[in-house]
């Protein structure tokens, strides 16, 4: 897993890039953040209930921060 996946996650998810989220999710390396992006857009695409898309969405910014903060610092400095 190399961390510009998740420095792109972190970037498509907030500027609303769905088509360019997806493409990272069938991508990457990382399940969890596959599973989380899934997670996310299927409800944001589907779902009806916004408090649903709304705890989807911070799921999702909660694991690309918590990926961040434990990446270890030989792979941030390649």
């Amino acid at each position: 897993m190399d961390i510009p996946d998740y420095d792109k996650a972190l970037y498509y998810t907030l500027w609303g890039q769905w088509d360019d989220l997806l493409v990272l999710m069938v991508r990457t390396n990382d399940d969890m953040l596959s599973k989380k992006i899934q997670n996310f857009l299927h409800a944001y695409h589907y779902s009806l209930d916004e408090t649903k898309i709304l705890e989807s969405h911070d799921n999702l910014l909660y694991y690309i921060d918590h990926a961040m903060k434990y990446t270890p610092t030989a792979i941030m400095e390649v």
